[in-house]
């Protein structure tokens, strides 16, 4: 399948509960070598964009990858957070990250290769997940996040984008977002 024919992901109300939640107290291990408390990520908007999984070149996704809505497109999506992230701070974003269950070192592999200015936090356990009935999917015997976007704001989801279509394009959709908060 090529990216424009992709199934789009449905809206099936998974995420439609986040809105005014208070952020857990979990650390999770960032590809910085830092561990990062979310309810400590400090004052402001923090964006927090969760995705399936990224494949290194060479390596094939997960059986069926394509015919799974919203599963492809995690790199467009990083390589979009990386080009619109001076604009993401100048529009009143405290800070970026990316998170998936992948290991510190996959996606640390990830970081250097697609040279992304922020960092990946690694949940292999689904502990957010877990904390916050995040939707997740199965593909290959392994339980990976559906894609969605958190802004957290001084230790409250303000707001969640979900599903996330098309990948490559979130970015800027956040970004629109932002803008229009501070009007």
């Amino acid at each position: 399948m090529t990216g424009q024919h992709l199934p789009v992901p449905e809206d099936d109300g998974a995420a439609a509960h986040l809105p005014g939640t208070t952020v857990p107290s979990l650390e999770l291990q960032a590809t910085g070598g830092a561990m990062v408390r979310l309810d400590a990520l400090g004052a402001g908007r923090t964006i927090i964009y969760i995705y399936p999984l990224t494949a290194r070149p060479g390596t094939e996704p997960p059986d069926g990858w394509d015919a799974i809505p919203g599963a492809r497109g995690c790199t467009p999506e990083a390589c979009g957070f990386r080009d619109h992230h001076q604009d993401l701070l100048a529009a009143g974003a405290a800070g970026v990250f990316g998170l998936s269950s992948q290991d510190t070192d996959y996606q640390r592999e990830a970081v250097e290769r697609l040279h992304l200015p922020f960092q990946m936090l690694s949940d292999p356990a689904l502990g957010l997940a877990d904390a916050l009935a995040l939707p997740t999917f199965e593909a290959d015997g392994r339980t990976l996040y559906k894609r969605l976007t958190l802004i957290i704001r001084d230790g409250v989801v303000e707001h969640v984008f979900y599903p996330v279509f098309p990948p490559g394009e979130h970015a800027r959709q956040v970004l629109t977002w932002l803008r229009g908060q501070r009007a």
